[in-house]
């Protein structure tokens, strides 16, 4: 098997389940270091021991990336052990449905605290390392419904347009320095937390609009991660790729 990220050191946040978790099983099969963030203590280390258990290497971490406090012993840990960091997946999200006119402020604020002022506290943390190295790859998750529009879903939506003008101007920033920064737009992917949300007949909706008539799944996020993250995507930055099935086309 190519192992495309042989040796590298990546930190994954929102490892425990859906597209972090494969994510993390996907990069481990191509050589990775994994250091594994999520508030779910128990699922992600979980998630760690399995990847252990075949070979590959896992640090699980337990934190809200809402605060840069529970980020940085992760970051600190993989200087310390590999002393750099070649790979950030900003992954973990939140997406409850919710009507503008009942939002309170509350509500909007954790929406953007963990869908994007996390990626800030995560960049903070890790770009300088990547600057002293000359190198890095950075892949941020935006969301398909940046380009759609989606009703009761405004201030995910607005969360999800700031990472990606997160994106476009710090790969401009970062880009003397060999540094690559992208962005995937996931469409509707087929995870356990989407169950809390989206009924049968709604996924059913979604399968309509795309042009693969199929449920897409947390594997088809990842194998773009790894594109993103490896030497394959060299020659881009700034990019936001859209992986929905064909629903949006631009």
């Amino acid at each position: 098997m190519l192992m495309l990220l042989k040796d590298k050191v990546a930190l994954i946040t929102g490892a425990a389940t859906g597209i972090g978790e494969a994510v993390a099983r996907l990069f481990a099969q191509n050589g990775a270091n994994l250091y594994l963030l999520d508030r779910d203590a128990e699922r992600n280390q979980k998630v760690a021991e399995s990847i252990r258990a075949e070979g590959s290497t896992a640090r699980e971490f337990s934190g809200d990336v809402r605060h840069s406090a529970s980020i940085e012993p992760v970051v600190s840990a993989a200087i310390e052990e590999f002393g750099r960091v070649d790979i950030l997946i900003n992954n973990a999200g939140i997406y409850p449905r919710q009507p503008f006119l009942s939002m309170n402020e509350e509500q909007w604020d954790e929406m953007h605290d963990v869908n994007l002022k996390s990626m800030y506290h995560g960049l903070k943390l890790v770009l300088p390392h990547m600057v002293a190295h000359g190198s890095g790859k950075v892949v941020n998750l935006s969301s398909v419904t940046f380009h759609l529009g989606m009703d009761n879903m405004t201030h995910y939506v607005a969360s999800k347009g700031g990472v990606i003008g997160l994106t476009r101007s710090l790969a401009r920033e970062m880009g003397a320095h060999n540094i690559h920064i992208n962005c995937i737009t996931p469409g509707a992917i087929k995870t356990e937390a989407e169950a809390h949300f989206v009924t049968e007949e709604q996924a059913k909706e979604f399968v309509a609009h795309q042009s693969l008539r199929r449920r897409l799944l947390p594997i088809d996020i990842a194998r773009v991660c790894l594109f993103l993250s490896s030497e394959l995507s060299d020659g881009m930055t700034g990019q936001v790729l859209n992986v929905d099935g064909g629903w949006v086309m631009y």
